[in-house]
């Protein structure tokens, strides 16, 4: 069963900084885009990054931009989420995703057809 791993959620106080990591298998790595998603209690999932698999091009939703870096990590088959002044209503719980979007679907969830299980982050003072 194809698998990603995420991990370096934690609890923070507002202003600090994070960075979450997820590991994929090869083929999923050297295949597919990569994105990160939240999602908080009684909300939707919420598009938060993504990083394309032929060309590296980086999307960001609208709330992080300017914060959050994605990137891919070639050497470790992972993609990494550098969040930066995080801020209260960044507490969601982060999933990394797997998929094939075209650019007009890179934010939507129904284009990612791997997912892994998730991990916390909780900004509060």
């Amino acid at each position: 069963q194809e698998e990603l791993v995420e991990s370096g959620g934690s609890l923070v106080q507002p202003g600090a900084s994070l960075r979450l990591s997820c590991v994929a298998p090869g083929r999923i790595f050297n295949g597919y885009g990569l994105a990160w998603f939240r999602q908080a209690p009684g909300k939707e999932r919420e598009f938060v990054a993504a990083v394309r698999y032929h060309n590296g091009m980086t999307y960001y939703g609208d709330s992080v931009k300017g914060r959050f870096t994605v990137s891919r990590d070639s050497a470790r088959n992972a993609v990494h989420l550098q969040m930066n002044s995080l801020k209260p209503e960044d507490t969601a719980l982060y999933y990394c995703a797997a998929g094939r979007p075209i650019t007009s679907t890179v934010r939507s969830t129904n284009s990612y057809t791997f997912w892994g299980q998730g991990t916390q982050v909780t900004v509060s003072s």
